[in-house]
């Protein structure tokens, strides 16, 4: 069955969807079979991996897999290793359509997400969902159908508020996922030339010794133009955009492999 790991965190700009495509290519390169899930309306991974606008796959989306309860008809293959269930600005609909098929008291309309990826689980060997920057159905049903949550950190005062309140919701998540782990805070978008940087990056480190990962990510204009060139040997930036993420990946795999 496939590993599921969610990125998140209740802020926008902590470069959840670029660490999440980034991953999928990491795992892809190890031989992997991968699906990325995108349950954020703006598309963006969608986009960043099949290099398509979002607005294309329009009744072809993971929406549409809610509305059947069957995603199978609406992944979209990249290549013979890596799916995605793409989204669309329509899927901003979700809880609308979510309490009209389930009821305003149903835990399905969190569950829903879970339950169509155990029909395909068997089908892959990891399965990454990418988040939207606020909490809402679509991020608590991401959390409930995951084994594993990567917590995003931008080194701000913004971002340092938030860590706390996504720490909160991981945990009304495991009232439906009790055996939902947190894989660890990524701390990214860096910028080495500000002091202030670095005193967030050190202040979460003591909030969370055991959690953060040695790896802190440097904000980097070649993985920032990864939405322009893609993830592909086209990108001409590719070892540039990639290579810090590689000891980071290897740390996440680490902690997952030991459960």
């Amino acid at each position: 069955m496939a590993i599921k790991m969610v990125f998140g965190i209740q802020k926008g700009g902590c470069s959840k969807t670029t660490t999440s495509g980034i991953f999928a290519h990491q795992l892809l390169a190890r031989g992997h079979s991968v699906l990325a899930v995108d349950m954020d309306s703006q598309g963006n991974l969608t986009e960043l991996l099949t290099q398509r606008p979002a607005n294309e796959f329009s009744d072809q989306s993971i929406l549409e897999a809610f509305r059947d309860e069957n995603a199978k008809p609406y992944i979209y293959h990249v290549t013979e290793q890596l799916h995605v269930l793409p989204a669309n600005n329509l899927l901003a609909t979700l809880p609308r359509l979510l309490y009209t098929m389930y009821g305003l008291t149903s835990n399905r309309v969190y569950t829903s997400l879970r339950e169509l990826l155990e029909h395909i689980a068997s089908d892959y060997d990891y399965i990454i969902i990418d988040t939207p920057p606020t909490l809402s159905e679509h991020t608590v049903s991401a959390l409930v159908a995951a084994d594993w949550v990567l917590v995003m950190f931008e080194s701000s005062q913004w971002c340092y508020s938030a860590v706390p309140n996504f720490m909160d919701s991981v945990e009304v998540a495991r009232k439906l996922n009790p055996t939902l782990q947190i894989a660890g805070i990524v701390r990214t978008l860096n910028d080495v030339r500000r002091t202030d940087n670095k005193e967030f990056n050190d202040l979460i480190a003591e909030d969370y010794p055991d959690l953060v990962f040695d790896t802190v990510i440097r904000r980097r204009a070649a993985a920032g133009r990864l939405a322009i060139y893609g993830l592909g040997d086209a990108n001409p930036e590719m070892e540039s955009a990639l290579e810090q993420y590689a000891p980071l990946f290897e740390e996440v795999l680490n902690r997952v492999r030991q459960g």
